[in-house]
């Protein structure tokens, strides 16, 4: 039986967009790493833009490269009245 990788998940900040998918990614820990998006994300055709916070899940191995599996939702600032 093959035994499944350990992954650390993280929440980030997306800083840049890159071509095909990848994003800069600052981490809470302002680690900066490359994300790409999930292959669900993709097909649920959800928007991610900078400046938008991210769930990113982390191999032990590859620290540098995380792969994007949840966008967070926004906080509304429901104290301000116009």
């Amino acid at each position: 039986m093959i035994e499944k990788e350990e992954k650390w998940i993280h929440e980030g900040l997306i800083t840049e967009s890159l071509p095909n998918g990848m994003f800069r990614v600052r981490l809470d820990n302002e680690n900066l790493i490359l994300g790409y998006i999930s292959g669900k994300i993709r097909r649920g055709s959800i928007r991610i833009m900078p400046g938008d916070r991210v769930k990113i899940e982390v191999s032990r191995y590859d620290s540098t490269r995380g792969r994007i599996i949840y966008r967070l939702p926004k906080k509304d600032s429901k104290d301000s009245k116009d």
